[in-house]
C-alpha cells in the first residue's frame, strides 16, 4: 500500500530536488517526493494530510551519543545546567557545592541501605576556586561508598568509603589517581583505567549497562522526543549481553530508531577485536548496523585530560592523559585500517589530533585505501594545517557543537583563551576545505537535541551569551545537512538515509516550524511534533 503525506514544506537534502510538497511512501521506503501534481501517477494511494501544516526534513542523524543515555537516568542528576529527563521531569541546575551536597544527601536517602550511591553530571570546572574532593562528598554521605560522574565522563569523585572498598586509598604515584595536599588520594580519578579500579571494587560497570533493554528501550524514547531517527552507541562494549539486547530492541516493529553500536576499541585486542566484529556483522538488521570501531584517544578540555599541544592549558594546569601509551593507539588504527574495518577516533585536544592524523597517514602509506571515511571526533581546536592535512587524507570530522554553548565560556577565560576560541570547532573551515561534515551532542554529556546542536553550529553563543569564532559560523541549512546528510555520511549509511529520496527509508521528523524562514535564533525552539520511521509514525 502506497500512502502520500502532504506538508507544508518538505527540505529533502536532496540537492537535485531541494524541496517539495509531497511523499509517497511504500513499504517502509520512499517511493517518490515531489509536487502534488507528481503524485498523480500514484491512483489507488492513501493521502494523509495529518502533516499539512507541518515542516518534514529528514529524519536527525545523531552520529555521536552514547547509550549510557538511557542508563543514567537510573542515578540522580547533579548537574550545573537543568536538564529534563526520559519522562519528562526537569531537574533543576545545582549552582554550587552546598545545592549539590544537598540534592546528594536527598538521593541517597531514597536509594537502597546496602548499595552503592552513583551520581552523575557534576562540573566541578564551574567552581573555581573550591575542591570537589572526597571530603566534600563525605559532608553528604560518609557511611557507604558514593561514586559522582563528573559531567564529562571522563572523570569520577569518590567519596572515602569507596577509596577504601577500592583499596585505593593509601597510594601514591599511579596516573590517573590525584592526591591531595596531605599526599592521599583526595577522591578524584581521571580516566578510564582509574575508574575501572571503582568498577572493579563494586562488582559492576555503570557503562555495562547498555547491555540492558530497558536502557536501550529509554534512550530511543529520548532520541525519538528530539526528531532523531538514526542514533549511535558510539563506545559499546559488544558484550555477547549486549548484542542480545540490541538484537532484541531493534526486531521490534515499534522501536522508532535505527542503531549504530560502535565497537570499543580499548575493550579487546586487536585479533579479538576482528573476530567479534565478524561474529556481529551478521546479526544486524534494518535497524541494526554493526562495523564501526570506537578508539578513545586523550580525555576532555574541560576535565583537564585532554592533550594539548604547546602552550597546553591556557591556566597553567598539567597538560591531560592518554588512555593508552600513544604507538599502542596508532597500532590499533593500523590494525584496524588494514582490516578495512571504519574508525571513529575520540580526539579532544590537538596534541591527540596530530598523533591519529600521523596514524592514519602512516596507514594510508602502507595500506591505501579509498573511502575509507574514518572520523575523526569531537576535534575542538584543530589548528589549519591539521584541517588540510585531514582533508588530504580523507578524513571526516563529527565536531562538538554543543561545547560552544556549555563550556565556550570555560574555555575562553581558563583552558584555551581568546585565539583558540576563535576556531573552537572550527565548523566553517571545514566545509571550506569540503571535508565531509557532522556535528553532535555526545549525550549524555550534554542534552540529546540536534536542533539545539544545529542553533549552537550557527550562533556559536556560549551560556553567558558572548560569540566565539564568528568566521567559524555555519549558516542554517548548513546545520540542517550537518545533521542529517552529513552525519549519515560518516556512518555510511547515506545510501539509505539523511536526506529524502526515493529508494531510501521513509525516516522523517516533523517540525511545527520552519527552520529556514525562522530566526536563526529559535532554531532551538522548534518543536518536534512527531517522527517517520519506515513509514511508521511515531507522535506518542
Amino acid at each position: 500500500m502506497t500512502t502520500i503525506y502532504s506538508a507544508k514544506r518538505i527540505i529533502t537534502m536532496n540537492p537535485s530536488q531541494p524541496e517539495a510538497t509531497h511523499i509517497a511512501v511504500r513499504d517502509g521506503r520512499i517511493l517518490a517526493v515531489g509536487t502534488q501534481e507528481a503524485m498523480q501517477d500514484f491512483h489507488d494511494a492513501n493521502h494523509d494530510s495529518r502533516f499539512e501544516n507541518d515542516i518534514l526534513l529528514p529524519g536527525f542523524v545523531e552520529g555521536h551519543s552514547h547509550a549510557l543515555e538511557g542508563a543514567l537516568w537510573n542515578y540522580g542528576y547533579l548537574g550545573y545546567f537543568g536538564r529534563t529527563d526520559a519522562d519528562g521531569r526537569h531537574w533543576e541546575g545545582l549552582r554550587s557545592i552546598e545545592a549539590m551536597q544537598q540534592r546528594l544527601k536527598e538521593y541517597a536517602a531514597t536509594v537502597d541501605e546496602t548499595s552503592p550511591v552513583i551520581a552523575w553530571g557534576f562540573d566541578p570546572v564551574y567552581f573555581p576556586g573550591e575542591r570537589l574532593d572526597r571530603h566534600a562528598l563525605d559532608i553528604a554521605v560518609s557511611e557507604r561508598p558514593v561514586v559522582m560522574f563528573h559531567a564529562n565522563l571522563h572523570v569520577l569523585t569518590v567519596n572515602t568509603a569507596m577509596l577504601q572498598l577500592a583499596g585505593i586509598d593509601q597510594v601514591e604515584g599511579i596516573e590517573g589517581i590525584r592526591l591531595g595536599d596531605d599526599g592521599k588520594p583526595d577522591g578524584e580519578l581521571q580516566e578510564m583505567a582509574a575508574m575501572h579500579v571503582v568498577f572493579d571494587a563494586l562488582g559492576f560497570s555503570v557503562f555495562d549497562l547498555v547491555a540492558s533493554t530497558e536502557t536501550l528501550k529509554r534512550y530511543a524514547r529520548i532520541a525519538r522526543r528530539s526528531g532523531v531517527t538514526t542514533i549511535t552507541d558510539l563506545y559499546n562494549p559488544l558484550t555477547d549481553e549486549g548484542v542480545s539486547a540490541l538484537e532484541a530492541v531493534t526486531a521490534d516493529d515499534r522501536y522508532p530508531v535505527r542503531m549504530v553500536p560502535a565497537m570499543a576499541a580499548l575493550n579487546w585486542s586487536p585479533e579479538e577485536g576482528m573476530a567479534r566484529l565478524r561474529d556481529c556483522q551478521h546479526r544486524g538488521n534494518d535497524k541494526l548496523y554493526f562495523g564501526p570501531v570506537k578508539l578513545m584517544t586523550d580525555g576532555s578540555i574541560q576535565g583537564y585530560t585532554a592533550r594539548l599541544k604547546w602552550p597546553y592549558y591556557h591556566d597553567g594546569s598539567p597538560n591531560g592523559i592518554w588512555n593508552a601509551p600513544p604507538q599502542q593507539l596508532k597500532d590499533i588504527v593500523h590494525h584496524y585500517h588494514q582490516a578495512g574495518i571504519q574508525l571513529h577516533i575520540h580526539c579532544n585536544g590537538d596534541e591527540s589530533v596530530e598523533l591519529m592524523l600521523d596514524a592514519i597517514e602512516e596507514a594510508q602509506e602502507l595500506w591505501p585505501r579509498f573511502d575509507h571515511r574514518h572520523t575523526l571526533q569531537h576535534c575542538q581546536i584543530m589548528d589549519h594545517a591539521q584541517l588540510r592535512r585531514a582533508a588530504r587524507l580523507g578524513v571526516c570530522l563529527n565536531i562538538f557543537a554543543n561545547h560552544l554553548y556549555y563550556w565556550g565560556d570555560i574555555h575562553r577565560t581558563r583552558t584555551l583563551g581568546f585565539e583558540r576560541c576563535q576556531r573552537l570547532e572550527p565548523l566553517a573551515s571545514t566545509r571550506r576545505l569540503n571535508i565531509p561534515l557532522a556535528i553532535h551532542s555526545d549525550a549524555p554529556v550534554t542534552p540529546l537535541g540536534p536542533l539545539f546542536t544545529a542553533w549552537c553550529a550557527v550562533m556559536r553563543r556560549s551560556a553567558s551569551g558572548i560569540q566565539l569564532g564568528e568566521q567559524e559560523k555555519l549558516t542554517v541549512p548548513q546545520a540542517l545537512e550537518a545533521i542529517t546528510l552529513g552525519a549519515a555520511y560518516t556512518l555510511r549509511l547515506d545510501h539509505l538515509v539523511g536526506s529524502l529520496e526515493i529508494g531510501k527509508f521513509a525516516d522523517i521528523t516533523v517540525l511545527e516550524e520552519d527552520p529556514l524562514t525562522c530566526e536563526p535564533d529559535r532554531l532551538k525552539d522548534i518543536r518536534v511534533k512527531a517522527t517517520v520511521l519506515g513509514g511508521e509514525v511515531h507522535d506518542d
